[in-house]
């Protein structure tokens, strides 16, 4: 689950369709509508709002929105309608350093769109999100999140699937 502070304009198409799904799911949990990822440090952003789901409502929209410029369709229907009137306060040092994990993500999946947004020095946050004066906001789960090895979960065990396998994952594919 990869929730970016970023604008979503910075994204490659699978990264934009993979966040709006991503973003789907937080909402779910943060609804009390799935068990799983209750305690995923993405989540904890929206969780320390007065009103986690609007919150998240507020970020789809702003998916949405990057989506349908783009000329996707995305079913907004699936949003929440209560809507969050504030910003959510990160960092700009966690901004920064989510602009240099996202370029390094970039220049192997889509290197033409690094090399297209390499020359920004500060970033834009996302609609929902406003800058602050910071360094990083990033927890010792965060970065075991960021940095884990293929076929493992973001806590750190085996992914899992119905047969009981992790994926199979060839030498040369991404680690997603």
């Amino acid at each position: 689950m990869r929730l970016w502070t970023l604008h979503p304009s910075y994204l490659a198409p699978k990264g934009l369709v993979a966040v709006w799904r991503e973003g789907l799911l937080a909402q779910k949990v943060l609804m009390g509508a799935t068990k799983g990822y209750r305690h995923h440090p993405q989540l904890a952003r929206f969780q320390a709002q007065a009103e986690p789901v609007p919150a998240i409502a507020a970020f789809l929209v702003g998916v949405a929105e990057e989506a349908q410029r783009r000329g996707y369709h995305f079913d907004t229907a699936k949003i929440s309608r209560r809507r969050f009137a504030g910003q959510i306060p990160e960092t700009k040092g966690q901004l920064q350093y989510e602009w240099r994990h996202l370029l390094a993500k970039l220049r192997k999946r889509a290197p033409r769109l690094a090399r297209e947004l390499q020359h920004i020095q500060m970033p834009l946050p996302a609609h929902s999100w406003t800058g602050k004066p910071g360094g990083e906001n990033v927890t010792a789960r965060w970065r075991r999140f960021i940095s884990r090895p293929p076929g493992r979960s973001w806590a750190g065990g085996p992914v899992s699937l119905k047969n009981g396998t992790a994926p199979p994952r060839s030498a040369g594919q991404p680690r997603l």
